[in-house]
């Protein structure tokens, strides 16, 4: 496990030196580490996630996964046991092939549109508008977890329909920065509401 105020082995290339002491960070809880390690090290991710998924939209779906168990399970890295892109490769793989396993068992669940009867239309009940309005709370409760430099770049690029570099331009900061509030933000939101996705899926 890897220790916080961790010394880093000097065989270590610069560059590999600043990711173990990133991920230290991370492992205290440090956002903006996140982001740095995020911006150095994402187009390796991704990059691989395309090759073994072949279809970048699911690529870009495990990237976010992969800062996401990053965010998680920071103070697991052990250097001894490898540098740190190593441990990213091993975390890649393992989402990515999770990934391909679980879209094959989504096809073979799927049916014909054929076979599938049209199910009549339903008012909801009040414990069903009970529940959307749970939702509703959690979702703004999420939504105000954000700093309020993630919650103004996601709210204008979901809500405001602004692309990235619009919104680099609207606020006057380099479009690096905004692609990195966003990625942050966006994995922080899919942490919050995950098991809301779950029961909604359940």
């Amino acid at each position: 496990m890897l220790d916080v105020d961790v010394q880093v082995k000097p065989e270590l290339s610069a560059h590999d030196q600043e990711l173990v002491r990133l991920i230290a960070m991370v492992a205290r809880g440090n956002e903006h580490a996140l982001g740095d390690l995020y911006d150095q090290t994402s187009p390796y991710v991704y990059g691989l996630a395309c090759r073994v998924l072949n279809d970048p939209m699911l690529a870009e779906e495990v990237t976010m996964d992969v800062y996401m168990q990053v965010w998680r399970q920071a103070g697991q890295f052990d250097q001894k046991r490898g540098k740190p892109i190593v441990w990213l490769t091993v975390l890649v793989r393992s989402r990515a092939i999770d990934r391909l396993r679980s879209g094959q068992k989504e096809r073979d669940r799927c049916q014909s549109l054929d076979t599938i009867e049209d199910a009549p239309a339903t008012k909801a009940n009040p414990e069903e508008s009970s529940a959307y309005r749970e939702q509703r709370r959690v979702l703004q409760q999420a939504l105000a977890s954000l700093t309020s430099d993630q919650r103004s770049v996601i709210e204008l690029a979901y809500f405001g329909g602004l692309t990235q570099r619009e919104i680099a331009q609207h606020i006057g900061e380099p479009l690096g920065t905004v692609k990195t509030r966003v990625r942050l933000g966006m994995m922080k939101l899919r942490m919050i509401l995950g098991p809301l996705e779950e029961g909604l899926i359940s």
